[in-house]
C-alpha cells in the first residue's frame, strides 16, 4: 500500500518488503506455510491464508518473530502496566509538548 501511495505522488518507490512483527508464533506458521486446518482456525476463510502467504513468498511482506514483552503494537491494543506503557513511549519516542 505504502508504495502505491509513493508511486501515485511521484516519490521515489521502496522496494523492499514490508516487515510485519508479530508475537504469535502459529500466526506467522500459518502465513509461510499456508492454511493448517484445526479447530482455532475454522472459522477462517482458506483463501486469507493463500493470499497472506503469496505476500510473503512474493516477498511483498517479510513476517519476523518479535517476543511479546518487546512488542510495541500492544501499546495500542492493550492496557499495560505503567512500567511497560512507559517503555513502550520511549522505545517510539512519544514525548509531551511541555517537554519539548
Amino acid at each position: 500500500m505504502t508504495q502505491h501511495i509513493q508511486e501515485s505522488c511521484g516519490l521515489p518507490v521502496n522496494k523492499d518488503p514490508t516487515i510485519l512483527y508479530e508475537d504469535n508464533a502459529a500466526c506467522i506458521t500459518q502465513i509461510k506455510e499456508g492454511y493448517i486446518k484445526s479447530d482455532r482456525t475454522k472459522h477462517i476463510p482458506p483463501k486469507l491464508f493463500s493470499f497472506t502467504q503469496e505476500l510473503e513468498k512474493n516477498k511483498d511482506v517479510d513476517v519476523q518473530y518479535v517476543r511479546s514483552s518487546d512488542n510495541v503494537a500492544d501499546l495500542f491494543t492493550k492496557a499495560l502496566p505503567t512500567t511497560v506503557f512507559r517503555k513502550f513511549i520511549h522505545e517510539i519516542r512519544m514525548r509531551r509538548l511541555q517537554n519539548l
